[in-house]
């Protein structure tokens, strides 16, 4: 009995150990050829809390894999998910035509953006499986070139992958654009004995996915992936091109999320999906780009965004910080003010700082190590309250170390599957913050009730003017 007893303690502690209260259903390498539809499909995955984009590579196909590669690249660092890695294929034979609208469309500012010195694919997604061991699901939204390559080359990629997910435009799967880009690689692809989800566009009653309701619907969701995709429809080659409103590519993506949303039709290995649920998928799509494809919190839904909810000195800045920073990093900011027992400027930084290393990665919470240079002493300590609660990044979960053994200073390191960073709070803001806390300390003292009140009205102005996008550096 006591044997058992302890067997059972054993297994309890190491699954409590290996166990994650949360993590998204999907973890997800995409291969795309530049298509504008791509655009819509990728976006999605990235705004979805319930997919791990691991890393995106490029083949040719609408575009060369080189202007994929910075059509891309532009792409992931407006949502400054400078982290993803993007790997390029150039051993496709296929010449791509270089179509003039998908050339012309806008991911992302593309100057400093090149192809000189892309990763190889396979070296990337090698990397990629040495690092996450999850099964994942590849999503092939142009040719199967890739996907084709890459399970030639690399053995352990079999294991690895639960799922193809290929995206289908024609009447079936051995026909479309992206079935002829390369013959070989799909006729040999679809006889591999492997799990393949074939994707078919959204072709009912002829109508457009993208309806004047829809549009507007995407229009009012204030995030940035929202505005990127509403930017594309308002753009001049969307109107001159309705394929813009189209539902192709970005049908894999709904397909991830809503399967029982598609007609799934099973031959052998391959499955054919077929969109059925046009008001579902519509929905869907609002749901994906809103970030509601799974939960955020683990005890409350959401907290108030009504700013008569909150006290009267931050009533007026709710909104407003909200709009300019979005929702993640005011909600953090609640609770790390919360936890921290007073509102403080540098709680207020950790949690911009955590925030911007999760953007940088595009990861949820929980996901990454964190060590802080902060230091155990106050006020620059109180960075790490800030850093928990918006990484999710603990002592409690082990995911959190706090050096006092080195030069303090206001930064942290992020360490995600082989990568890390490293953010710093530029020098001339952590000086003037420094100096204002130090001047409001010799005038007042920290017992004073008038230190912090000043200290609070720093904290209220310093979260609704500094931008995270702009306050740190980061390193490699």
């Amino acid at each position: 009995m006591k044997r058992s007893l302890s067997i059972f303690l054993i297994s309890f502690l190491t699954l409590n150990l290996y166990s994650h209260p949360w993590k998204p259903s999907h973890y997800v390498i995409v291969d795309t050829d530049g298509g504008i539809d791509d655009i819509k499909a990728i976006t999605m995955l990235l705004a979805s809390p319930d997919v791990r984009v691991l890393a995106i590579t490029v083949s040719p196909g609408v575009l060369s894999a080189d202007n994929a590669y910075i059509k891309v690249k532009s792409l992931l660092n407006s949502f400054y998910h400078e982290g993803i890695p993007v790997g390029i294929n150039r051993s496709s034979s296929y010449k791509s035509p270089e179509y003039p609208v998908a050339l012309q469309a806008f991911w992302g500012v593309e100057k400093g953006v090149s192809a000189a010195d892309a990763p190889d694919y396979l070296d990337m997604i090698r990397e990629i499986l040495s690092a996450e061991k999850t099964k994942i699901s590849f999503i092939c939204l142009g040719s199967m070139s890739t996907a084709f390559l890459a399970l030639q080359n690399i053995p352990d990629l079999r294991q690895h992958v639960k799922e193809f997910i290929w995206s289908s435009d024609g009447s079936g799967y051995t026909d479309g654009f992206n079935y002829n880009i390369d013959k070989n690689a799909s006729t040999r692809m679809l006889k591999q004995e492997i799990l393949m989800k074939v994707v078919r566009k959204y072709n009912l009653d002829n109508a457009e996915f993208y309806n004047t309701e829809l549009v507007r619907t995407i229009s009012t969701i204030n995030n940035k992936y929202s505005k990127g995709i509403f930017a594309l429809f308002n753009s001049k080659i969307a109107k001159n091109h309705r394929f813009s409103f189209e539902g192709t590519d970005e049908m894999s993506a709904l397909f991830l999320h809503f399967p029982d949303m598609f007609i799934n039709k099973t031959a052998g290995n391959i499955t054919e999906c077929i969109p059925s649920d046009l008001p579902g998928l519509r929905n869907g799509a609002v749901r994906i780009l809103k970030g509601e494809t799974a939960s955020r919190n683990q005890v409350i839904r959401d907290l108030p965004v009504d700013p008569s909810f909150y006290f009267e000195d931050i009533r007026p800045s709710v909104k407003e910080i909200i709009d300019r920073y979005g929702i993640d990093e005011w909600t953090s900011g609640v609770l790390a003010n919360e936890l921290h027992r007073h509102l403080g400027v540098f709680a207020i930084i950790g949690v911009k700082m955590g925030i911007r290393a999760r953007e940088y990665f595009n990861t949820g919470v929980d996901e990454f190590h964190a060590v802080s240079f902060a230091g155990s002493t106050p006020p620059l300590s109180c960075m790490n309250d800030g850093l928990q609660v918006s990484t999710g990044a603990t002592p409690g979960h082990g995911l959190l170390t706090v050096r006092n053994d080195t030069v303090l200073s206001p930064s942290a390191e992020f360490a995600y599957m082989n990568c890390k960073i490293r953010l710093t709070l530029r020098p001339e803001i952590a000086g003037k913050i420094s100096s204002e806390l130090q001047e409001i300390n010799f005038v007042h003292g920290l017992d004073s009730n008038i230190y912090w009140e000043l200290v609070r009205k720093n904290s209220i102005k310093y979260w609704l003017d500094l931008d995270r996008h702009e306050i740190f550096i980061i390193e490699d």
